[in-house]
Order: structure tokens, then sequence, then C-alpha cells
């Protein structure tokens, strides 16, 4: 599992004009838009949070794939608090997840196509013959199938689940297993009707899953990208390339005083 804690922490989304009120950014997803829109995760338990957001983006796991948030339950209720204005670009509550391939070495590596009892159609083949991209593409299904069935989510089919990409995660050499990985998390969660995006910065993205085919899954999903200095910078990163063949940026991320701010590409 990582070595280190993914630095997803607290977003806040800006827009054009960023105003301060009380040292926080005003407005939201696009420029029409009141209010701002935040994520949180396990690092936020305890801490108490604005009301009515814009939209929130709720962590499902506390910092690895095989876990699950401890306030999970309490930020979503926050989350649903949500004003959600017709205007903004974002849904108003979204989720995230971890993501990673530990490969053999990990807690647990699947060992056939099948999980709970369903049997996976799998691309890269058979799991149980040892194919390393047939088991990652099925460790993948399994752990986005967890997220959706064993960590308190009602209704995942409603939710846009970001799959969050980072090099803190345990990940593979094999870049194409990487994407095996991810492409079993986006075809459970398109399978129960979920919408799926992508979140990472260009170079994460290249050392973890590298070039992705234009007929992968991943292929076309909206991208979340992180790593901007500034609000003006991050504003910028809206006419970057999508992570994948097709995609396009439906959001960007800077840090800022300690926390990090989103901006929506309407």
């Amino acid at each position: 599992m990582p070595k280190s804690l993914p630095r997803i922490v607290l977003a806040f989304v800006v827009t054009l004009g960023l105003v301060l009120l009380g040292g926080g950014p005003a407005s939201a997803a696009t420029a029409s838009s009141p209010g701002p829109g935040i994520d949180v995760s396990w690092p936020q338990c305890g801490t108490t949070l604005p009301k009515q957001p814009a939209f929130a983006i709720v962590g499902v796991n506390h910092g690895l794939a095989n876990n699950t948030n401890p306030c999970l339950a309490s930020q979503l209720a926050w989350a649903k608090t949500a004003k959600a204005p017709a205007t903004t670009a974002q849904p108003r509550v979204a989720l995230y997840v971890n993501t990673a391939n530990p490969g053999r070495q990990g807690s647990w590596w699947p060992t056939s196509n099948t999980y709970n009892g369903v049997k996976v159609t799998n691309p890269y083949g058979s799991c149980a013959a040892g194919t390393f991209k047939a088991c990652s593409y099925m460790y993948g299904w399994a752990k986005a199938s967890d997220d959706a069935k064993r960590r308190g989510v009602s209704n995942p089919q409603s939710y846009l689940w970001w799959l969050d990409v980072e090099a803190e995660n345990t990940w593979q050499t094999d870049k194409a297993a990487n994407v095996a990985v991810l492409e079993g998390m986006t075809a459970y969660f398109k399978r129960i009707g979920a919408r799926v995006g992508l979140y990472s910065t260009g170079y994460q993205w290249g050392q973890i899953a590298g070039t992705v085919k234009s007929t992968s899954p991943l292929a076309g999903l909206p991208s979340w990208l992180a790593g901007a200095g500034s609000a003006a910078k991050a504003k910028a990163n809206c006419t970057l390339p999508g992570l994948t063949p097709g995609s396009r940026v439906s959001m960007t991320q800077y840090i800022s005083g300690g926390l990090d701010y989103n901006y929506s590409c309407g």
C-alpha cells in the first residue's frame, strides 16, 4: 500500500474575478454561480465545514483503495446541504475514490474473474490463469464494487465517481496493468449506471498510466487536473488536454494557504 497518503485535502472552487470573503474564495463552479464548492475527506473529520456549499465532493476512502473514510456518513450528510445553483457545471454532490495496483504484494489480490458471485467479462483474459493484466482489471473491479457496496454509500449509481490517480499510492512499473485497474473500476461504475471521471496531474498520469489507447474505456472521461500554483494558472489549465484521448478538462486544482482550491471549467 502507499508509503504516504494522497494529497487531496480541502477544495474550494473559484471563478473568474476571484473574490475573498473571510479569507476564502467566494465564487464557485462557473462565473455566474455563487458560493464555494468544497471537497472533503478523512483529514476534515471533526472539522466544522462551511454551510451550504454550491456543491461538494466527498472522499470515500481513508487514503487507501481498500478502506473507508471514517467520516463518510457525516460528510455525505453535510454535502447534501449543497445549494447546487443551476448554473454550476458540477453535480451537487460527487465522490472520489483512491486507486492503486499493489499486485501480488497487496493484502488481497484476485485469483479469478469472479467477485462476490459475479462473473466478470474480462477483456484481458483469465485471472485464474495468472494473466497479470486480467487480475489487475479484476482488482479494479473489486475495489469499485467495495466502494459502491461496502462503504455506506446509498444509491451509488446516482453519483459521479472521480478516480484519484496519484503516485503516493502503490503502482506497478507495468503501465498497461495500471490502466487495466482503472478500466476495471470504470467498468464497474458504468455497469451500475454511474458516471466516472479521472483526477491526477499530467505528470503523475504519465508515470502511472502513460498513453491510453483511444479504444480504452478511459478515453473521453472528464479530467480533473491538479498541479497549478495559482488561481490564474488553474484557470489557464482548463485549456490543457485531458488525461485520455477525447477527454475534456472539467476542473483544475491549485494549492494556496495549505488548502486545495478548484476552478470549474464551465
